[in-house]
C-alpha cells in the first residue's frame, strides 16, 4: 500500500541546488514511450527569490530506461520565454510520432501565467522559439492558467490545468509580483481542455474549485488522474491559504466524467512529508509495464524539496476501488 512512510523512502531522482527552503526540484511530468522502452520526465529547478537566476529559472527533460539513471536531454531557461518564471511542464508523444511539450510560464505581455506547446520529431529538437501559446488567462476570464498534465481516455486527450480564479480581491495590481497565486487575491483551482490530436484544444471550463472551508479552501489543483473501476481518481494539491502556495499537500478526489469531482479527503491531506513544511505535492501517477509509477516533489528536513519516485501494483494504490 502506498503510504506516507513508503513515499518518504522513495527513490530520489533529483536533488535541489541548495539546502534550505526555497530551493526545489520537482513539478514532475512523466511519459513512458513504449517504442523506446524509455521514460521521459519534465521537471523544474527553482532557487529562492533574489538568488540568480531566481524563482523558476529553468526546466529540463530527462530520459531513463530503468527509473534509476536519468540523463538530461534538454534544458530550457525562462530567458528563452522572456519570462519571470517557468512552472510545471509535461511531455507526450502523439500517434503521429511527434513529441509535444506543454509548458507554463509568466506571460511577459500581461504578467499572467499562460500555457504553450511546442512539437518536434525528437525531444532534443523541441525549440522554445517555435512554441505556440494555447491558453492565456484573459479570454478564459481567469487570472492565470498553468501546470499542464495530460490523460488520454477513449481517444480523447484531457489537459488538466491549474487556474487562478478571480475573487472580489482581484485587481490589475494583483499581478505586480508576476505571481498572483502568491498574493491571496485569487483562488487556485483546476480547469480542463480536450483534444483529439494534441494540437487543437477546446476549453471545457473550471472542473474543480476550492470551497469556503477546510484544509484546501484556497487550492485544489489536480496533478494526475487514475482511471480505475469505471471511475477516475485524482491526486490534487491542496492548501488553506496562499501562505502555503509553495508547500501544498496531497488530497484525493473522485469523478465519473472527469468534469465533476468529489473530494475524498475533506478532513485533511492524504499524503504529507514528515519534514519541515510537510509538503508533498505534484504527484504524477503513470501506468506502464503493468505497474503504477508515482513521481512527486517532497519536502526534506532542511526545507528544500527533492523529486522522487515509487512503483506499485494497482492493488496497492490508496484508492477506494483499488
Amino acid at each position: 500500500m502506498i503510504t506516507n512512510e513508503l513515499l518518504a523512502a522513495g527513490t530520489v531522482i533529483r536533488k535541489p541546488l541548495g539546502n534550505e527552503q526555497g530551493y526545489w526540484v520537482g513539478c514532475p511530468g512523466a511519459f513512458y514511450d513504449a517504442s523506446e522502452s524509455a521514460w521521459y520526465l519534465a521537471y523544474r529547478i527553482r532557487r529562492p527569490r533574489g538568488v540568480a537566476p531566481d524563482r523558476g529559472g529553468e526546466v529540463r527533460i530527462a530520459r531513463s530506461t530503468d527509473l534509476q539513471q536519468w540523463d538530461d536531454v534538454l534544458t530550457i531557461t525562462k530567458d528563452q520565454y522572456n519570462s519571470a518564471s517557468i512552472e510545471r511542464s509535461c511531455i507526450h508523444r502523439g500517434k503521429d510520432g511527434l513529441w509535444r511539450y506543454f509548458t507554463s510560464y509568466v506571460d511577459p505581455a500581461d504578467g499572467r501565467w499562460c500555457t504553450a506547446m511546442m512539437k518536434a520529431e525528437k525531444v532534443e529538437q523541441l525549440d522554445p522559439a517555435k512554441r505556440q501559446v494555447i491558453f492565456t488567462a484573459g479570454p478564459l476570464k481567469l487570472e492565470g492558467v498553468k501546470d499542464p498534465w495530460i490523460l488520454e481516455e477513449n481517444g480523447v486527450y484531457h489537459l488538466f490545468l491549474s487556474i487562478a480564479i478571480p475573487t472580489p480581491k482581484t485587481s490589475d495590481g494583483s499581478h505586480a509580483t508576476l505571481d498572483i497565486f502568491n498574493t491571496g487575491e485569487c483562488k487556485s483551482g483546476t480547469g480542463l481542455a480536450t483534444s483529439r490530436d494534441l494540437d487543437h484544444w477546446e476549453w471545457q471550463g473550471v472542473v474543480m474549485a476550492p470551497g469556503d472551508t477546510g484544509w484546501d479552501k484556497y487550492c485544489r489543483r489536480i496533478n494526475s488522474v487514475v482511471p480505475l473501476g469505471g471511475k477516475y481518481f485524482a491526486f490534487y494539491d491542496g492548501s488553506a491559504s496562499h501562505l502555503e502556495n509553495y508547500e501544498e499537500k496531497t488530497g484525493l478526489a473522485v469523478s465519473t466524467d472527469l468534469r465533476h469531482w468529489q473530494v475524498l479527503t475533506p478532513d485533511g491531506p492524504k499524503f504529507t512529508s514528515p519534514h519541515a513544511s510537510a509538503s508533498l505535492r505534484y504527484i504524477d501517477a503513470q501506468f506502464a509495464n503493468g505497474k503504477w509509477h508515482i513521481f512527486y516533489e517532497f519536502a526534506r528536513p532542511d526545507g528544500a524539496h527533492d523529486m522522487r519516485v515509487v512503483t506499485c501494483d494497482t492493488a496497492d494504490l490508496p484508492l477506494p476501488s483499488a
